[in-house]
C-alpha cells in the first residue's frame, strides 16, 4: 500500500507502515534482533530487551542462534541508556528460568552470560538499574536458578567489595541490604563464612548510620541463620552496640527485631542479658523507640515460654520454630530440675524478700507504708532461728532484722539487735510507722495458715513445682481472701499471688512493664495504640506464664475489655477462644465468660470476632453453660448496619459448626428458626449458606435418635417455602432439596416421600425461573441417584413424567435444561446467577 502526497507539481510517494513490517518478516529473528539494537531510537532499544525472552524461544532449537542472542545480551548491557539496562535486568529472571529449563540445549548459559550482568548492575551509578538488578538477584537465589559455586565465588565478593569502607555510600547501603536478605536464602555455611564477618564490621559503621541501621533492621534473619553459637559470641555484642547507638532510628529497629534476635538465644542469655537490654529500650529518651519496644514486649515475653508449663519450646538452634523435639523438651525439664535441686532454701527465701523490697522501693510513700506493714506481718510469723539463718549475707540481714525487730515489738523485746543492724540505710530513710491494733482474730488466722506453709514455700521453685504445693498456695489464698479488705491480709495475698511468678517463668521487670501497658498515662508519652498491641500479644504471654499465672494477667485482661477503643475490644473479641484453650474450663467460666457476653452486646466491629469464633469458643464450656447461649443466637440477627450481610453470612456458617454441640431439641428449638430467617436472607451470598446450613440440619436431625424432628422439619420447609406466595421461596426450597440430594444427607427413599411430591409439583408454578431450576434439579441431581437409577419405583415414573412436562414447557430455558445434560453441575453458580440475586 502506497500513500501518494501532491503538492503543486511535485509528486512525494510516503511508505507505508506495512512497507517496514514486510521487510521484518523477511529478516531471521537475529537479524531484527541486530537491526533494532543498532537504533538510534531509544524506545527500538527497548524493545529489543522487552522481546529477548520471545526471541530465544524461536530459535531454541539451534544451540549457536541461541549462544548468539545470549552474546546479544551482554552487547546490550552496555548501553548508555539506564532505561535500556533497566529494562534488561527486568527480563533476566524470566530469560533464566528458560535457560533452566532448556539447559541441555544451551548449558551454563546463566552462569556464563547472564549472571556477570546482575552483579556488575549493583553497582551501576544509575539508582533504577541498581535497584532493578537488586530484586533480580533475589528472585534468582530465591527459584535456586544460581548456583552454589557461583554464590560464592561471583556473588559474595561483589557484594563484600561493594560494602568495602571506600565504597559509595548508597551502594554500601544497598549491599548490606542484599547481603541480609539472601542471608536466608543461602544457608547457614556460606552466611557463616563469607557475610557474618562483613555485617559484623557494618554494624559498628562509625560513619554511616544509614548502614547501622539497615544491620539492625535485619539482625533477627541474620542471628536466625547462623544459629545460636554464632549469635552469641559473634553478634551479640554487636547487637548490644546497635541498642545503645546514638541515632534513635538505630535503636528503634533494634527493639522491632528483639524477639527474632532472642529466640537465637539459649534461656540463659535470654533471661540474664536480652531482659536487661529491652528494659533500656522500654525506657528510652525517643518515644518512637519505646513505641517500638512496648510493641515488641509481648512478642519477647513470648520467648520464655517453658515447655512444662505452655508445651511450647523455642530451639536453641532454629529459634525460628517455636516448638521441639520430645527429646528436646525432656533435656529441657532435666536441666530445669537439676538447675532446681542446687537452689537452697535460705537462697530463695533472699530472692523473696528483696522482690518485697524492690516492689517496696517503686511505690508511692502511703503504699510503701502499708507494704512495709504487710512484710512485718510476714515475717513476723517466722522464729528467731530461721531469721538468723537467713541473715548470713548483708543484702539479707536487713530483712531479717526488720522481721526480728518487729517481732520484739510483739512479743515483748524478746529479740535484741545490735548496733549495726539496726544502723542501716532502709532503717534510717524509712519513716517511722505509727502503731497499729491487728485485729488478733485475723492475725491468729494468718500467722497459722503461714507457720503451716512456710516451710513449702521456701522449697525451690522451678517450672515443674509439684502441684502439692501450688494447691496448698491456692489454699492459703484462697482462706485470706474472705478478709481481703484489711490492708495487712491484702498485702500477704497480693505477695502470695506473685509468688508463683517466681517459677522464673518471665523476669519480674518485663512482667511489670508489659502490665503497665494499659495505664492510661503509656498512651499519652508512649503511643496512643499501646492497649491495642497489649491486646494483641497477651494470648501468647498467658500461654508463656501457663494458667497458674492467669492472676498476673487477669486485672489487665479486663482493663482492655472495657477500654474505650474498639480496636482493643475487638482484638480481644478475635482471640478469645484462644485463650481459653490456655486457660481450660474453669478460668474460662469464671473469667472470659463475662468478658464474652460483653462482647455479644458490643459494636459489630467487635462483635465478628466472637461470632468469627463462636463454635471454637462454646466447645469449651460445659453443656449447662453453653445451652445458656441459645437464647442469645438470635441476637445476631440485628445488626448496626442492615446491609452488612457478610456478618449474617458468618452466622450461618459458625451454625453448621455448632449442630454438632447441641442436640436434637435444641437444634429444632433454637437453631431452626434462625436458619429459616437466614434462608430468606435479601442477598444471594447468606442464603445459599443457609442452605447448607438446613440440609446439614436435616441430616443431623434424621440422625438423631428422635425421628419426629426431622419430620416436622420438613413438613414446615413445604409450608414455609414451598407453599410461598413469593417466588423466591418457592425456588429457595428446590435449593434446599438439590443441596440435600446432593450432600446425601437424607436417604433417597425418605427424601422421595416427604419432599419430592412437593419438589415435582412445582414443576407447574407460573415462575419460569423456579421451573429452570427444578428441570436443573431433576436431571442434573435426582437421576445421578443410584435409586433413580437402578431401580424401578413409582417416584422414578413421576420424575421421568415431570422432566417430559418440563421438556415442552413454553421457555425456552426450561426446555433446554430438561432436555440435555449441561456441562455445569454446580449448584453455586445457580444460586450466585440467578435473577434473584440483589448483590
Amino acid at each position: 500500500v502506497v500513500k501518494i502526497l501532491i503538492l503543486q507539481s511535485d509528486v512525494i510517494i510516503i511508505p507505508s507502515a506495512l512497507d517496514f513490517v514486510s521487510q521484518d518478516e523477511m529478516l531471521t529473528p537475529l537479524g531484527r534482533l541486530d537491526k533494532y539494537a543498532a537504533s538510534e531510537n531509544i524506545f527500538n532499544r527497548q524493545m529489543v530487551a522487552r522481546s529477548l525472552l520471545d526471541t530465544l524461544k524461536e530459535v531454541s532449537d539451534d544451540e549457536r542462534d541461541c549462544i548468539a542472542v545470549l552474546e546479544r545480551i551482554s552487547r546490550l548491557a552496555d548501553d548508555s541508556e539506564p532505561t535500556v539496562r533497566a529494562e534488561l535486568m527486568e527480563q533476566v529472571p524470566h530469560i533464566a528460568m528458560f535457560c533452566q529449563e532448556n539447559r541441555p540445549s544451551i548449558p551454563y548459559a546463566f552462569s556464563k552470560y547472564l549472571l556477570p550482568i546482575v552483579v556488575r548492575y549493583l553497582a551501576d551509578q544509575n539508582n533504577q538499574v541498581r535497584k532493578t538488578s537488586q530484586a533480580a538477584l533475589l528472585v534468582l537465589l530465591e527459584q535456586e536458578l544460581i548456583e552454589r559455586y557461583d554464590v560464592e565465588t561471583k556473588v559474595c565478593p561483589v557484594l563484600i567489595d561493594l560494602t568495602a569502607p571506600d565504597s559509595n555510600d548508597d551502594v554500601k547501603t544497598e549491599a548490606v541490604a542484599i547481603m541480609c536478605k539472601m542471608a536466608s536464602m543461602v544457608g547457614k555455611d556460606i552466611t557463616e563464612r563469607l557475610v557474618l564477618p562483613r555485617f559484623c564490621e557494618m554494624c559498628c559503621d562509625c560513619r554511616m548510620f544509614h548502614v547501622r541501621k539497615v544491620c539492625a533492621a535485619n539482625f533477627g534473619d541474620i542471628c536466625s541463620v547462623v544459629g545460636q553459637q554464632a549469635t552469641e559470641e559473634m553478634l551479640l555484642p554487636r547487637f548490644f552496640q546497635l541498642c545503645s547507638d546514638n541515632v534513635w532510628g538505630v535503636r528503634k529497629a533494634c527493639a522491632e527485631c528483639f524477639m527474632a534476635v532472642s529466640c537465637a538465644t539459649s534461656q540463659e542469655v535470654r533471661r540474664t542479658k536480652l531482659s536487661t537490654l529491652f528494659i533500656n529500650l522500654i525506657s528510652d529518651p525517643s518515644r518512637w523507640v519505646r513505641q517500638a519496644a512496648f510493641q515488641s514486649l509481648g512478642p519477647f515475653i513470648s520467648t520464655f515460654a517453658n515447655p512444662s508449663s505452655s508445651g511450647q519450646y523455642f530451639k536453641e538452634e532454629d529459634g525460628k520454630n517455636p516448638e521441639g523435639s520430645d527429646s528436646e523438651v525432656e533435656d529441657e525439664l532435666n536441666r530445669t530440675e537439676d538447675l532446681s535441686s542446687h537452689v537452697d532454701n535460705d537462697h530463695f527465701a533472699t530472692k523473696l524478700e528483696n522482690a518485697l523490697e524492690d516492689q517496696n522501693t517503686v511505690s508511692n510513700n502511703s503504699q510503701r507504708e502499708s507494704d512495709f506493714q504487710t512484710e512485718s506481718s510476714f515475717h513476723c510469723t517466722l522464729s528467731s532461728e530461721s531469721c538468723g539463718e537467713m541473715a548470713d549475707e548483708n543484702e539479707r540481714s536487713s530483712h531479717c532484722c526488720t522481721a526480728g525487730l518487729r517481732e520484739a515489738g510483739l512479743n515483748s523485746q524478746e529479740t535484741s539487735l545490735s548496733e549495726q543492724e539496726l544502723y542501716n540505710s532502709f532503717h534510717f530513710w524509712r519513716t517511722p510507722l505509727p502503731e497499729i491494733d491487728i485485729d488478733f482474730e485475723l492475725q491468729q488466722t494468718s500467722e497459722i495458715i503461714l507457720d503451716r506453709e512456710f516451710q513449702e514455700l521456701t522449697m525451690p521453685v522451678s517450672p515443674n513445682i509439684p502441684m502439692a504445693t501450688r494447691k496448698e498456695l491456692e489454699e492459703m489464698i484462697e482462706n485470706l481472701e474472705p478478709h481481703i479488705d484489711d490492708p495487712d491480709v491484702k498485702g500477704i495475698v497480693k505477695m502470695l499471688k506473685h509468688f508463683y511468678v517466681f517459677c522464673d517463668v518471665v523476669p519480674q521487670a518485663l512482667l511489670d512493664q508489659y502490665l503497665s501497658m494499659t495505664d492510661p498515662s503509656r498512651a499519652q508519652t508512649v503511643d496512643t495504640e499501646i492497649a491495642k498491641h497489649c491486646a494483641y500479644s497477651l494470648p501468647g504471654v498467658a500461654l508463656t506464664l501457663g494458667r497458674q499465672n492467669w492472676h498476673c494477667l487477669k486485672d489487665t485482661y479486663e482493663t482492655l475489655a472495657s477500654d474505650m477503643q474498639w480496636k482493643v475490644r475487638r482484638t480481644l473479641a478475635f482471640s478469645i477462644h484462644e485463650l481459653a484453650v490456655i486457660l481450660g474450663d474453669q478460668l474460662t467460666a469464671g473469667d472470659l465468660v463475662p468478658v464474652f457476653n460483653g462482647f455479644l452486646k458490643d459494636l459489630d466491629e467487635v462483635r465478628i470476632g466472637v461470632l468469627k469464633h463462636l463454635h471454637d469458643f462454646l466447645k469449651l464450656l460445659h453443656l449447662d453453660k453453653r445451652r445458656e447461649y441459645l437464647y442469645q443466637l438470635q441476637e445476631f440477627l440485628v445488626t448496626d448496619n442492615s446491609r452488612n450481610w457478610r456478618f449474617r453470612a458468618e452466622l450461618a456458617e459458625q451454625l453448621i459448626l455448632l449442630l454438632d454441640l447441641y442436640s436434637a431439641r435444641d437444634i429444632y428449638d433454637y437453631l431452626r428458626p434462625i436458619a429459616f430467617s437466614l434462608c430468606a436472607d435479601k442477598v444471594s451470598s447468606v442464603r445459599w449458606i443457609s442452605y447448607k446450613l438446613v440440609s446439614e440440619m436435616v441430616k443431623k436431625l434424621y440422625m438423631a435418635s428422635t425421628s419426629t424432628f426431622v419430620v416436622d422439619l420438613m413438613n414446615e420447609l413445604v409450608e414455609k417455602f414451598c407453599r410461598c406466595r413469593k417466588w423466591s421461596g418457592r425456588q429457595t426450597f428446590v435449593f434446599i432439596c438439590q443441596t440435600i440430594s446432593e450432600d446425601d444427607c437424607l436417604p433417597m427413599d425418605q427424601f422421595a416421600v416427604h419432599l419430592l411430591p412437593h419438589l415435582l409439583h412445582l414443576a407447574s408454578d407460573r415462575v419460569p425461573n423456579v421451573r429452570v431450576l427444578l428441570a436443573k434439579t431433576l436431571k442434573q441431581t435426582l437421576l445421578e441417584k443410584e435409586y433413580f437409577l437402578n431401580s424401578a419405583n413409582s417416584h422414578q415414573e413421576a420424575v421421568e413424567q415431570t422432566i417430559m412436562v418440563l421438556q415442552m414447557d413454553d421457555d425456552s430455558d426450561v426446555k433446554y435444561f430438561a432436555s440435555i445434560h449441561p456441562a455445569s453441575t454446580k449448584i453455586a453458580d445457580d444460586a450466585m446467577s440467578t435473577a434473584s440475586s440483589t448483590y
